[in-house]
């Protein structure tokens, strides 16, 4: 029935006829279809936040040694001495982000070497060592050589991986719990 016609129909005093059909069925079904979709999807959300704090316990910290940045310009130069893709970019990444001054990055000369090494080239074992903490290297050398334009050289072996260590007071036990990529498995 069109709407000139309801109109005629109320205007002479008449009730209009009920609606037949699917669309008097379904009147206004798309909005309570909307709210029903979007209060599930709120419920499943909710759902997965509580599972989230119940396997993990929340999110919690942990106050740890924080790593600091050296307090003058240490140059360094990062070699591959194990072979693997990539890892001299890595470690350069990391001491940059600490606050060092990696001037070279590349390959060893050989690809031999099992365990890694940071070696001191001007003298002071404490630059070295705290090259040393900023890639998690337990092994430091001292060989001082002038001809070299860095104070510390970094000979990454197999054994070395990129994993950063805590750069400041706080260690995080994981991703937050808002974190969606932790729900999917990345």
């Amino acid at each position: 029935m069109s709407r000139r016609s309801v109109r005629r129909t109320r205007q002479a005093g008449r009730r209009a006829p009920k609606r037949r059909g699917p669309a008097a069925r379904h009147r206004g079904g798309a909005r309570a279809r909307s709210r029903l979709l979007l209060f599930g999807a709120a419920i499943v959300f909710a759902s997965l936040v509580a599972v989230r704090f119940a396997r993990d316990g929340g999110a919690t910290t942990t106050t740890a040694p924080a790593l600091s940045p050296p307090s003058e310009r240490v140059r360094v130069e990062i070699l591959n001495a194990g072979g693997l893709d990539g890892v001299a970019r890595a470690a350069t990444a990391q001491l940059r982000e600490v606050g060092f001054d990696v001037v070279h990055f590349g390959n060893a000369v050989a690809f031999d070497r099992d365990s890694s090494v940071v070696v001191d080239r001007v003298g002071r074992p404490d630059l070295a060592r705290a090259v040393a903490d900023g890639l998690g290297i337990r092994n430091v050398l001292s060989q001082p050589d002038s001809n070299l334009y860095v104070e510390v050289s970094v000979l990454l072996g197999r054994d070395w991986s990129a994993i950063p260590p805590p750069t400041s007071g706080e260690v995080s036990s994981g991703d937050p719990w808002w974190d969606a990529r932790r729900w999917i498995g990345r």
